[in-house]
């Protein structure tokens, strides 16, 4: 007979074990809150515009088609993936650079703003690339016992780790001016963490994207999950929507199965957990089995920042890049104040602006324009009531992109809105609104974060940003991988080669 596995969360994790282990036989249920697959990265109709409500672009497409390969598919027959080039354009108080993965043409615009850097680019290139190949291997691995993170593998890549230091250091020895390392350093912000503090192994995020490229998927990110979503049911997999989890049941220390908020109870031999991780552990673990993750314990660890969002609809095509990042013009100031102070800055702020409909007009009306804009802001242990800020900062945010940016007059333009603040990221079941989950500290990371065959409890896994590897799609993929082969040898399904490794 076949194993009874619950998947509590339909978000890339969720769905991607799912995906994995319907194709290796598994009998698999998917239970989801919301009218949607997706999680973060779910999508958004507002009017005729159509947007992503998290992630905007695809690192690492390799993984991705890995994961779909493993689950008997081919991402090509469910997904049209569209390169991105240039990468996005950085916005400076003084300057603009176009980013993008042509080398010959990266280096010339370096030289063209930052004389004397060129060179420092091949640097970054060689030296990172070195990193990636040793530390990639570690990302992929289990961490559930002492003795896998005591591995040779993960020995071998410690001189990689960078150890005492921070992205920002990091990329200091390749680049002289400031707001070149900027340039190359950003995408920690990914991560919901300051470059200042981010560890340095994270340097490989600017790496994967010059090596790798990024890239849109036709009609939005959102796509993948549906269709993961549709994979799980092509192998008799079930994925239940409007269906919220109540609790984990227990019998003894061991996960046996939910209880959903209608009183049904539906048993498993195993759960995955996709839940937000400070949510599950709060709200889905009966109090008394909390343990070390009991509220007070929860609440000091380390947590990113959390991202205030406008999604708009406007009524011109706006000719922007895809992507693009507008710096404060006292960066350090700004992200101290986010991350460290957790106070609003004031009228000095970085924000982000999506333009997709300018490579896929699919996602608004001809002649029109869906524009999602991101600021980077204090998760909710800053006590910040957004009830009261929620109008004036976004004023403030209308002003700032009108004054930095090509969109003149936005405001008069926008048919279509929605804004997500961190108190509804909260409502979303996301824990302090806290974007992209645990920090990634030192601390918080490989043994030390939350284990995918979890520590608490047996039969019980864990997929999503707050395990090993952490956050970002691949990543996340990576996770529920993990995850997928550790049931399977539990109950002695053969793990078949992962493609690629």
């Amino acid at each position: 007979m076949k194993k009874k596995i619950i998947v509590v969360g339909a978000g890339p994790g969720g769905l991607t074990a799912a995906m994995l282990l319907a194709r290796r036989g598994f009998d698999v249920t998917v239970f989801e809150s919301a009218s949607s697959v997706g999680g973060r990265n779910t999508g958004l109709k507002v009017g005729p515009y159509t947007f992503d409500v998290g992630p905007t672009f695809l690192m690492m497409d390799f993984v991705l088609k890995e994961v779909f390969q493993a689950a008997g598919r081919r991402v090509e027959d469910y997904l049209s993936l569209i390169p991105l080039d240039p990468l996005y354009r950085l916005i400076f108080d003084d300057r603009e650079i176009e980013m993008t993965s042509d080398h010959g043409r990266m280096r010339r615009e370096i030289e063209r703003h930052f004389p004397g850097n060129g060179p420092g680019y091949d640097r970054f290139l060689k030296e990172e690339g070195k990193r990636f190949k040793a530390l990639m291997p570690c990302l992929t691995r289990d961490y559930s016992s002492l003795a896998s993170f005591l591995s040779p593998t993960l020995a071998r890549a410690i001189p990689q780790l960078g150890l005492g230091k921070s992205v920002f250091q990091n990329l200091s020895r390749y680049f002289n001016d400031e707001k070149l390392v900027l340039s190359f350093t950003f995408q920690s912000k990914y991560l919901g963490m300051s470059a200042w503090e981010c560890p340095a192994l994270f340097s490989m995020l600017p790496y994967v994207e010059h090596a790798f490229g990024i890239y849109h998927v036709k009609g939005g990110l959102h796509k993948i999950s549906e269709a993961m979503a549709r994979v799980v049911e092509e192998w008799g997999g079930r994925v239940h929507l409007k269906t919220p989890v109540k609790t984990l049941l227990f019998e003894g220390d061991a996960v046996t199965g939910v209880e959903l908020e209608n009183g049904e109870r539906e048993k498993a031999d195993a759960v995955v957990l996709n839940a937000d991780f400070g949510h599950a552990m709060s709200r889905l673990v009966p109090p008394e089995r909390q343990g070390r993750y009991a509220p007070g314990p929860l609440k000091k660890r380390d947590f990113s920042c959390s991202t205030f969002m406008m999604y708009l609809g406007v009524n011109q095509r706006i000719p922007m890049n895809h992507h693009t990042v507008v710096f404060a013009r006292d960066y350090k100031r700004n992200v101290r104040q986010v991350f460290r102070d957790k106070v609003l800055s004031g009228d000095d702020f970085s924000f982000y602006v999506h333009n997709a409909s300018v490579t896929d007009p699919t996602l608004a009306p001809e002649g029109k324009s869906a524009l999602y804009l991101l600021v980077p802001v204090p998760n909710q242990k800053s006590g910040l009531d957004w009830e009261r800020e929620k109008g004036p900062f976004r004023e403030k945010l209308l002003r700032r992109v009108e004054e930095r940016t090509p969109l003149k007059g936005l405001s008069s333009l926008i048919e279509e809105e929605r804004i997500i603040t961190p108190a509804d990221w909260e409502n979303r079941q996301i824990y302090l609104g806290a974007t992209f989950n645990l920090s990634h500290r030192f601390s918080q990371m490989l043994y030390f974060r939350p284990h995918n065959e979890f520590e608490e409890f047996k039969n019980c896994y864990l997929t999503g940003g707050g395990t090993h590897p952490g956050s970002g799609l691949p990543v996340i993929y990576e996770s529920a991988r993990i995850s997928s082969d550790l049931i399977c040898r539990k109950f002695n399904v053969p793990v078949p080669p992962s493609p690629g490794r």
